[in-house]
């Protein structure tokens, strides 16, 4: 299995949350992993950045952020050039695919949670 690199945007340190389970399965199942999220924590033995930083090679953004909080994060995220963007559900956000996709970044409407289950991530 190829390790693709991932930053989690929206990561929480609450068990409940779908971007923690994120984090974890991520990392269990041997992906490097970056975490940005509103409040500072760890998760799996990573780090929640509170603010951006800068990323390099990374190949997926997995998104748990709601459209309208998405968009201080547009021009982070087209800067940091991933190969793909996962909106996960309740993120899905049409004015921002029209901004990934003339950059070259794949937009994916998915769970990143049923991709890594089903080893399609």
């Amino acid at each position: 299995m190829k390790n693709k690199k991932t930053l989690v945007l929206g990561a929480s340190t609450n068990p409940e949350r779908y971007s923690y389970k994120a984090v974890n399965m991520l990392v269990s199942k041997g992906h490097s992993v970056i975490a940005i999220g509103q409040k500072a924590g760890e998760v799996a033995g990573i780090s929640i950045h509170t603010k951006t930083i800068p990323v390099k090679n990374i190949d997926t953004i997995t998104l748990y952020l709601n459209p309208s909080r998405q968009r201080e994060y547009y021009n982070f995220i087209v800067e940091t050039k991933p190969k793909r963007v996962v909106f996960n559900p309740g993120t899905e956000n049409p004015e921002f695919y029209q901004l990934l996709e003339p950059n070259g970044i794949e937009v994916e409407i998915a769970c990143t949670l049923v991709l890594l289950a089903t080893n399609q991530y």
